[in-house]
């Protein structure tokens, strides 16, 4: 018998990509909600919804009594626990069981054998499953951590035990690192998960991350539902997805396939999971994990499968029987994600909070050869919070064709308006733009290779960026003809306006001579190249559809002097747009040079500072730690970029600073 009523135990875009199921599926929904979410977009979406305490997870969404009391009040039937928090914790589905209450998810025992990173890796070791190398008891400090990592031999990964979603996950290359990674992940892992375990295992340079969903009913079927491709990652967080693997053959598609189902039967799983393999260049997969959850990524899988994962999840927890088979799960087209953080890419990627004082999606579509759809839990004049996951949406295209695809996100992340905290797009548009990721050859080292050195913005090639200057000019054609209508100055306002323009953008200027005609304008460079720009922007407008020189442009427009602030394609572009006379003395200006901050260590992030590891008149070397910021779950550790001396520390241990606040000064 179908449920009445669905209590979702998470927050975010996962408890709204439920009740929008549920919904379609005539179930009504409850949300649960802390401090810091009383006005979040799922609890607006819900039927119903339940306070549930203060803002941390650890006080609110992953205590189990305070949830369960939630279900009673409300008389929800089941819940589903989206991914992360309970979703899989096994006392929680007992809990559960034992208020005679449907748990949306695996049986209690397939979530301890398989939930477990350590338990399930043990277990499948003895069915015979190839596995990374590693160390899988429980680990008591840091030293027994460093010399576990010595006997298995560096590179390591030292990984939470309940973890998930890149929580509690480091890297460790040497003694030092091994020794701070397990504390940092220890607490990474209490705070998210509350349970503080913690294994190590050998981390394989140069893999690829694939992933098999696997479906599975009470009456004897498990069937797989394809790959997923995350080997995009930073930090072993993924950040962009695909469905299927531009690497794997039918072959191994069907082996990786076959062997995550008989490893699901053989612990009598029921519901949607995951089981993860690390894949080498000559498609050799190994064993890492299995989720015994919903995964982030599973709508590239439902976009190139048609099957809505979730409302499957429900019918399965009814006792339904799957209603196809595994012939009837093809592969149509091609489906890519991209994870929009709230995070700064030009500040290495570190965690932004503030008000959304702009959130204009692209439009959600679904056509024969297109799809465009964003999984979201925000909306225009909402709170991003300190409290959770950086993860504003999951923006998803689907084509035909891998080319097709990764096209359509290009336009739709141009077309993604965000404004009013740090955000990746910029990152996002640089990676679909990577002949790597083109070519489909990254490995999960990718983003470490490509950028070594952190994301400093994109430069756009020479026809880019022309295509650019000549919409620019054009736009400012426009521009200049409504302030001279506005001011009153003459009647023939295009005679006022004038044809010459010198356009500099990118350390580059170009002079132009831009006629128009009713149906747009030629844009002339002074080389002899000529482009018909043709648009319907209008003065004001926050983004512009062109078509330049027969190519679609989307460009982001904001103000700026002389010109536009232009964003495309990941790059963050100044544009003027002057006279001839105007560029002459503009290029005889002085540089304003920015304000020295060296003998400061700035907060990078709005954060709370949960360690302090030198004191005033302590002498420090280049690479050493000075002190610990954790923001959105995340512990970030602050090292000394030289030697010098601690003068002043103007911060202490619990103080909720702002970004660029200045923790210490160096004499």
């Amino acid at each position: 018998m179908m449920f009445k009523k669905i209590l979702i135990a998470n927050r975010g875009e996962i408890a709204c990509r439920v009740i929008t199921t549920a919904r379609r599926m005539g179930i009504a929904t409850v949300a649960i909600y802390s401090d810091a979410d009383r006005e979040a977009l799922h609890v607006r979406m819900a039927d119903e919804s339940v306070h549930i305490g203060p803002a941390p997870a650890n006080q609110s969404y992953i205590v189990i009594d305070k949830v369960m009391q939630a279900v009673r009040a409300t008389g929800a039937d089941a819940v589903h626990p989206g991914y992360g928090f309970l979703s899989e914790n096994s006392r929680f589905a007992e809990a559960l069981k034992a208020e005679g209450v449907a748990f949306i998810g695996p049986p209690v025992g397939a979530i301890e054998a398989m939930g477990d990173k350590i338990t399930s890796k043990k277990l499948a070791q003895a069915a015979g499953v190839s596995t990374v190398p590693g160390y899988m008891g429980l680990i008591g400090d840091a030293e027994e951590a460093v010399t576990i990592s010595r006997g298995i031999g560096y590179p390591v990964m030292i990984k939470a035990s309940a973890g998930g979603g890149g929580k509690g996950m480091r890297i460790a290359w040497n003694d030092t690192e091994a020794r701070e990674g397990f504390q940092s992940s220890k607490n990474e892992a209490a705070s998210s998960f509350g349970d503080d375990r913690i294994f190590i295992e050998k981390f394989v340079t140069q893999p690829r991350h694939i992933e098999i969903q696997v479906l599975a009913d009470s009456h004897g079927n498990t069937l797989y539902l394809h790959e997923r491709e995350c080997s995009i990652q930073r930090r072993n967080q993924k950040v962009v997805e695909e469905a299927p693997s531009p690497f794997l053959d039918p072959a191994t598609r069907r082996a990786m396939g076959e062997q995550a189902c008989a490893l699901a039967a053989a612990v009598g799983y029921t519901s949607a999971g995951t089981v993860e393999f690390i894949v080498d260049g000559a498609r050799n997969f190994y064993f890492l994990e299995m989720n015994t959850r919903l995964q982030v990524e599973h709508p590239v899988t439902e976009l190139i499968t048609g099957i809505d994962l979730v409302e499957q999840m429900i019918r399965v927890a009814a006792g339904e029987a799957l209603a196809f088979t595994q012939a009837d799960l093809r592969i149509n087209g091609w489906a890519i994600e991209s994870r929009l953080y709230a995070e700064d890419p030009y500040r290495g990627f570190l965690p932004s909070i503030g008000r959304l004082s702009r959130y204009r999606p692209p439009v959600q579509e679904a056509a024969p050869d297109r799809a465009v759809r964003n999984d979201t839990g925000v909306y225009e004049g909402g709170e991003i919070s300190m409290y959770y996951d950086p993860m504003i949406a999951k923006l998803c295209t689907w084509a035909p064709t891998r080319d097709a695809a990764i096209e359509e996100m290009r336009i739709a992340l141009d077309t993604f308006e965000v404004e009013g905290i740090g955000h990746n797009l910029p990152f996002l548009s640089a990676v679909m733009e990577h002949p790597v990721f083109v070519a489909g050859e990254m490995t999960t080292a990718f983003i470490a290779e490509e950028w070594p050195d952190g994301f400093d913005g994109v430069r756009l090639a020479d026809p880019a960026l022309r295509r650019v200057a000549a919409a620019c000019a054009a736009m400012h054609r426009v521009a200049e003809i409504r302030r001279a209508r506005i001011s009153g100055r003459m009647d023939n306002h295009e005679r006022v306006v004038g044809t010459d323009w010198v356009v500099t953008l990118q350390d580059t200027s170009w002079p132009v001579t831009v006629r128009a005609d009713r149906g747009g304008a030629d844009v002339r460079f002074d080389d002899g190249l000529c482009l018909r720009v043709e648009s319907d922007w209008t003065p004001g407008a926050s983004l512009a559809r062109l078509m330049v020189g027969e190519a679609p442009l989307v460009l982001k427009v904001g103000k700026a002097v002389s010109g536009f602030r232009i964003r495309t394609r990941g790059a963050d572009l100044k544009v003027q747009v002057r006279t001839p006379r105007q560029a002459a003395l503009a290029a005889l200006m002085p540089v304003k040079l920015p304000p020295d901050t060296s003998k400061f260590l700035l907060c990078p992030m709005p954060g709370l500072i949960v360690r302090l590891d030198v004191a005033e008149g302590d002498e420090v070397q280049e690479g050493q730690a000075l002190c610990t910021v954790e923001a959105m779950k995340m512990e970030n550790i602050l090292r000394a970029e030289r030697k010098g001396v601690v003068a002043r520390i103007s911060a202490q241990v619990g103080d909720n600073l702002a970004v660029d606040a200045v923790i210490m000064e160096f004499a």
